[in-house]
């Protein structure tokens, strides 16, 4: 990647934060969802944890001097465990700290250079993991996730 190309990328990922709100605009039901799928409510919980994660293993790569060991976590689990609120909480804390982290990590992004993209470390599901795979998942994962919010507004799988 070159650094044209690497504008265009830290673009696409900061026009991707959109997307949640985009989808959240189009239904007003929270709680509805397909059988064996997600609410709306528990995207954007969900949302706001994979971020928050996301913000530390960006700067891990990009902070250590050795290869850091990136962890992996069962978010299935977290969506359904009562303590941290998936299926019942107010969704506005868990939407200001998506839009919050990600407004920060683009900020990072703006002054990535190309050879920071090769940094690397081992995801603890996924081995090698390098700056450039976590932009690409990340620019996508809101995208994915706005339109699972959509289908659960209209009940879809």
């Amino acid at each position: 990647m070159n650094e044209t190309e690497l504008k265009a990328a830290v673009s696409k990922y900061i026009s991707a934060t959109n997307a949640v709100e985009e989808a959240l605009s189009q239904g007003t039901d929270l709680d509805k969802r397909a059988p064996e799928g997600w609410s709306a409510r528990m995207v954007v919980h969900h949302l706001a944890d994979s971020e928050t994660s996301s913000y530390s293993r960006l700067r891990s790569l990009l902070g250590e001097k050795t290869s850091p060991t990136i962890m992996g976590y069962d978010e299935g689990n977290w969506a359904i465990t009562p303590s941290l609120g998936y299926q019942t909480s107010d969704i506005k804390n868990s939407l200001a700290v998506y839009k919050a982290v990600r407004a920060s990590t683009a900020d990072v992004l703006n002054r990535l250079s190309v050879s920071d993209l090769e940094k690397e470390g081992t995801h603890s599901e996924r081995g090698r993991y390098t700056v450039a795979e976590w932009l690409r998942i990340y620019t996508k994962h809101p995208v994915d996730h706005a339109e699972q919010i959509v289908k659960a507004f209209k009940g879809l799988a």
